[in-house]
């Protein structure tokens, strides 16, 4: 199971929407230096939670968004993170 601490991107390797919200997301994990992509059509659980959500950007463990980065719930979890 991947570390709890780290953006998790669950996506598919073929997804357009997967591609953009990895490069969006890129400048905030490098930043960070926590990242890590995960393909659900490699796991049949997860591509059974996940399926047409994709991509899903978790933080600790916690869904910030789908479909498309959402900067202002990702720089408030960081912000919360901090604390």
């Amino acid at each position: 199971m991947p570390a709890p601490d780290a953006f998790i991107l669950y996506g598919r390797a073929w997804c357009h929407m997967c591609e953009d919200i990895r490069a969006e997301l890129e400048p905030i994990a490098n930043e960070c230096g926590l990242e890590r992509g995960i393909d659900i059509d490699d796991d049949p659980a997860l591509e059974a939670c996940y399926d047409e959500r994709v991509p899903v950007l978790t933080l600790d463990g916690v869904e910030l968004c789908h479909y498309r980065l959402d900067a202002p719930a990702v720089e408030a979890a960081l912000k919360a993170r901090r604390k």
